[in-house]
């Protein structure tokens, strides 16, 4: 998939800068001059051939009183698919990975407290038949955004 500078241009600025405006998108054609309508033809375009997943805010769910866990199990190979589709259900689920390693399925959780998220984790536990779960919460926070350089 072959990006030219406009498409770069407005993943940059979509990425790190969006506008909070009433018509983003047309802020965002008149800064690299476009029209309105070609940038979202252009971001159309990218979600169908998966370069965008999704268009959003992120939010600090500490300061909106969330709390999460990295969490790992044992998952038998022929179980993979269903276990990340029970998994996948969860709306507290932000990433769900696969791994070549003895605990072999990693994926974050995030609720509204931590008797909610241990009654979570029992409940996946009990959903899958994966007894242990790896529950690793965060000790300290260092980093959690990402910008590429395009």
């Amino acid at each position: 998939m072959s990006l030219d500078h406009i498409d770069r241009n407005i993943l940059q600025i979509i990425q790190s800068d969006f506008p909070l405006v009433e018509r983003p998108y047309l802020q965002v054609a008149e800064s690299i001059g476009i029209t309105e309508g070609e940038v979202l033809e252009r971001i159309g375009r990218m979600q169908e051939q998966g370069l965008i997943r999704r268009l959003g805010g992120l939010f600090n769910s500490r300061q909106l009183g969330y709390t999460g866990t990295l969490c790992a199990m044992r998952v038998p190979p022929e179980d993979i698919e269903r276990i990340a589709g029970i998994i996948n259900e969860y709306h507290g689920v932000t990433h769900n990975y696969l791994r070549n390693h003895d605990y072999n399925m990693w994926f974050t959780l995030l609720a509204e407290s931590d008797n909610r998220l241990k009654e979570l984790l029992a409940e996946i536990s009990h959903k899958t038949g994966i007894d242990h779960i790896l529950d690793l919460p965060a000790v300290n926070l260092f980093k959690v955004r990402v910008n590429f350089e395009l």
